[in-house]
C-alpha cells in the first residue's frame, strides 16, 4: 500500500490477514512481515497500531476469544430447544471449524504471547478455557430444565466436550470431521447425563 494512503480499520485488517496466515501456513509462519504483506500494506503500519509483533498477537488472541462470548450468548438461548447433542455438536462444529485449533497452537508456541495473556487471562489455556465456560454455561442452563441430569458435573462434562473436540480437530493438514464424527463423540460425553434425567 503506498505511503500516505489509509487504510480502512488497520486493525481488523491486520487481525483477518494474521487469520488467513495463521491458517493457510501455520504459527511458524505467522510473523510481521507476513501479516503486513498478507493485508497488502507497509510493515509500519503494524508498528504504528500495536508496541510490538507479541503485543499484536495478544490483541489477536484476545478479540477471537471475544467470538467465543458472543457465540456463548447464542448458545445459551439455544438451550430448550432442539436436542442437547444437537446444541453442543454444532456448538464445537463452529468453535473449532474456525481458526480457534490454530490459535491454540499459536499461543503454545510463543513463550513471550504465553506471558502477555496470563496478564488478562490468569488461568487455563486462552480460547480452550472460554470455550470451557461456554460448554459449562449452557449445560447449566440445561440443567436447570431438566433436560440433563440435576446431579450433573457440567464443568468436566465442558471440560471433556473441549478436550475430545480439540483432539478431533487438531489436524490441520487433514480434512476436519464431519457433524456426525463430532455428533458421536458429543453424545458418548453426555450418554450417562441424558440417561438418569429419566430416572
Amino acid at each position: 500500500m503506498p505511503t500516505g494512503v489509509a487504510m480502512r480499520d488497520a486493525r481488523a485488517q491486520l487481525f483477518d490477514a494474521a487469520e488467513r496466515v495463521l491458517l493457510r501456513d501455520g504459527p511458524n509462519a505467522l510473523t510481521s512481515r507476513a501479516v503486513t504483506t498478507e493485508a497488502g500494506c507497509a510493515k509500519g503500519v503494524l508498528h504504528r497500531h500495536f508496541a510490538d509483533f507479541d503485543a499484536f498477537l495478544a490483541e489477536l488472541v484476545l478479540d477471537r476469544i471475544g467470538r467465543i462470548d458472543d457465540q456463548a450468548g447464542a448458545l445459551r438461548e439455544s438451550a430448550g430447544t432442539g436436542t442437547v447433542a444437537g446444541n453442543l455438536t454444532r456448538a464445537l462444529m463452529e468453535l473449532f471449524g474456525s481458526v480457534a485449533v490454530a490459535i491454540v497452537g499459536l499461543i503454545i508456541s510463543r513463550d513471550e504471547l504465553r506471558a502477555r495473556l496470563r496478564q488478562a487471562r490468569p488461568s487455563g489455556v486462552p480460547v480452550l478455557a472460554e470455550a470451557a465456560a461456554m460448554i459449562a454455561a449452557y449445560l447449566t442452563v440445561e440443567r436447570e430444565m431438566g433436560r440433563i441430569a440435576a446431579d450433573a458435573d457440567v464443568d468436566t462434562l465442558a471440560l471433556t466436550l473441549i478436550g475430545a473436540g480439540h483432539l478431533l480437530f487438531a489436524d490441520r493438514k487433514g480434512a476436519p470431521p464431519d457433524a456426525e464424527a463430532v455428533g458421536k463423540v458429543v453424545d458418548t460425553v453426555i450418554a450417562d447425563v441424558l440417561q438418569r434425567r429419566l430416572l
